[in-house]
C-alpha cells in the first residue's frame, strides 16, 4: 500500500499544487492587514493555524512544507506555541509513514509530493523540527525515521566517504541546479548533529564534523561560502545556513559576509537578495526565462532577510538596529508578508507566478526583538 500512496499522493498533490500558483498568478488578491509589522506578522500567523497543521501561507501554498515548517518550528515554541508544532509533527508523520517516505510536501488531504522534485532537505527538516521542540517520538515513528536515514545515506551520499554525492535533487533555492551546495552540507551536518541527540548513530554513523571540514576546507572563499562545490558565486542560503544552522562559529568569518552584503548592497531596498550574480547559475528551465524570470536571481526574499537578521543579532552587529526597521517598513509598506519582491521592493509578478501573502516565516521575525 506504500507504493499505491506514494504514487497516487504524488500525482494529486503536484496537479493540485500547480493548479493554486496558476490560478494565483491572474486570480489571487493580496489582503491588507492593519498595524504595525508586528501587529500584521500575528494576524498572519493566528490565520495559518486551523487546528490540524500549519498551513506555508495565506495563498496558494495552504499546504505542509517540511521545509518552510523546519525553519520555523524552534521559533514557534519559542512564541509559546510548542503543542501546536508537536500536532503538526504528529499530523506529518502519519502521512509519511502511509506513504513510506519523506517529501517535502503534504496537502491538506494527506498526499504526500514533492515540489520541484526529491529534495535532500526534507528528512534534515523534519530531524531539525522533532529536536528543536522536543517532539515525543513514538516508537513506531522513531523506526520509521530510522529506516528513512539508511535510505537517505544510499541515496544522497558516497559509501565510502560519506560526503553528497555528485547528483542532481532539490533545495532551498529549487529553482537552481545545484552541485552540492553549501546549504546541502549545512542541513546534513545539522541532520548528523540531531541524530546524535536522538541516539540514532546506528541507522546514521557519520559524525557532523565531516561536513563542518568540508564547509570551511572547500567552501569558505574568504569573503563567504561558496554556493557549491565549483561554483564560487554568493548565494543567500549557501552564504547563511552554514552560520544559522550548520555549526559554524566564527566572528571573523560572518563579519567577512556581512561586510559582502554591504558592500554589493544585497540588503537593499531591503534584507535580502538572493545574488548578486544571478548569470552564474544553471536554472530549472520552466522556473526561469520568460516563465518566472528572475524568481531566484535578484530577487528580494523576506525569508532570507530574517536568517540575516538573526545572525546580526547573534553576533550583536550595530547595524541589527538599522536592517530591523527596514524589513518592518518592507511588511508595512505591503500591508502583508511577502515570500518575495522585486529588485525594487514592488510585489514580484512573472508570466506564470505571482509572489504568494502571508508566509509562515513570520513566526521567525515575530521571535525577533524590537531594537532599543
Amino acid at each position: 500500500m506504500e507504493h499505491f500512496f506514494r504514487h497516487v499522493g504524488n500525482i494529486l498533490g503536484t496537479l493540485r499544487a500547480e493548479y493554486r500558483q496558476i490560478a494565483n498568478r491572474y486570480f489571487g488578491k493580496v489582503e491588507r492587514f492593519d498595524g504595525d509589522a508586528r501587529a500584521i506578522c500575528q494576524q498572519i500567523l493566528d490565520r495559518l493555524w486551523e487546528g490540524d497543521f500549519y498551513r506555508t501561507s495565506l495563498g496558494h501554498f495552504d499546504f505542509f512544507w517540511m521545509r518552510d515548517f523546519g525553519t520555523v518550528a524552534q521559533s514557534l515554541v519559542r512564541l509559546g506555541h510548542k503543542d501546536r508544532v508537536h500536532h503538526t509533527l504528529h499530523w506529518a508523520l502519519r502521512y509519511y509513514r502511509r506513504a513510506g517516505t519523506v517529501t517535502l510536501c503534504i496537502d491538506k488531504s494527506g498526499n504526500t509530493f514533492n515540489a520541484p522534485a526529491r529534495s535532500i532537505d526534507a528528512l534534515p527538516w523534519l530531524l531539525h523540527s522533532i529536536v528543536a521542540s522536543d517532539y515525543p517520538l513514538k516508537e513506531g515513528e522513531r523506526y520509521f525515521i530510522e529506516r528513512q536515514l539508511r535510505k537517505y545515506s544510499k541515496v544522497f551520499l558516497d559509501k565510502k566517504t560519506g560526503l553528497i554525492k555528485d547528483m542532481v535533487y532539490a533545495e532551498m533555492r529549487d529553482a537552481v541546479i545545484y552541485d552540492r551546495s553549501a546549504y546541502s552540507y549545512s542541513l546534513v551536518a545539522r541532520m548528523a548533529e540531531c541524530v546524535e541527540y536522538l541516539g540514532m548513530q546506528h541507522a546514521f554513523p557519520r559524525r557532523p564534523q565531516l561536513y563542518r571540514e568540508e564547509l570551511l576546507n572547500h567552501y569558505w572563499n574568504g569573503n563567504y561560502f561558496n554556493a557549491d562545490y565549483w561554483n564560487g558565486a554568493f548565494s543567500a542560503e549557501c552564504a547563511l545556513f552554514p552560520f544559522w544552522l550548520g555549526g559554524i562559529h566564527d566572528e571573523k568569518k560572518m563579519d567577512a559576509t556581512f561586510k559582502y552584503i554591504d558592500e554589493h548592497r544585497l540588503n537593499y531596498p531591503y534584507p535580502l537578495k538572493y545574488t548578486d550574480t544571478p548569470k552564474r547559475f544553471k536554472y530549472r528551465w520552466w522556473m526561469s526565462g520568460i516563465f518566472m524570470s528572475n524568481y531566484q536571481g535578484e530577487a528580494i526574499w523576506s525569508w532570507h532577510g530574517e536568517y540575516y537578521l538573526h545572525l546580526l543579532k547573534r553576533y550583536k552587529r550595530r547595524e541589527y538596529k538599522e536592517q530591523y526597521k527596514s524589513f518592518s517598513r518592507m511588511i508595512e509598506r505591503h500591508g502583508n508578508f511577502p515570500e518575495m519582491l522585486d529588485v525594487d521592493g514592488t510585489w514580484f509578478h512573472s508570466l506564470v507566478y505571482k509572489s504568494d501573502p502571508g508566509m509562515v516565516w513570520v513566526a521567525l521575525f515575530l521571535e525577533l526583538p524590537m531594537p532599543d
